[in-house]
């Protein structure tokens, strides 16, 4: 069987971006990540999976503990996958952020990156 555990739609306040002005007021940034296991016939303990809190937590450790402002969503999310991808059991790893309120040069459009990584 093929596992995969995820986090949906976690929103986070914070001042990121590329532009200065972004770095003086925080803005929503929504993130879903999914994390798929190695192949197992079956889970029955918490660290042969990974703990969808964790995930969470990662988010928050990368948002908000950071020296300084993160300029860009793809930094954003090799940091998340550097984190996760030290769980032994995770074989591959999605991470999609969504940035509603990113300056565009007119009303219309999500911003937003994903990318996948895979254990090699």
């Amino acid at each position: 069987m093929q596992w995969r555990v995820g986090l949906e739609g976690y929103e986070v306040r914070a001042a990121h971006g590329f532009y200065e002005f972004e770095h003086h007021a925080p803005q929503p940034f929504c993130f879903t990540v999914w994390a798929t296991l190695d192949d197992r016939d079956d889970v029955s303990e918490l660290d042969e999976t990974l703990n969808y809190a964790d995930i969470q937590i990662t988010i928050d450790k990368v948002i908000h503990e950071t020296d300084q402002p993160i300029r860009l969503m793809e930094e954003m999310a090799q940091q998340i996958i550097a984190i996760l991808s030290e769980h032994s059991a995770v074989k591959s790893l999605s991470v999609r952020i969504e940035k509603p309120k990113a300056p565009l040069p007119h009303p219309g459009g999500l911003p937003v990156i994903e990318v996948l990584w895979q254990r090699t």
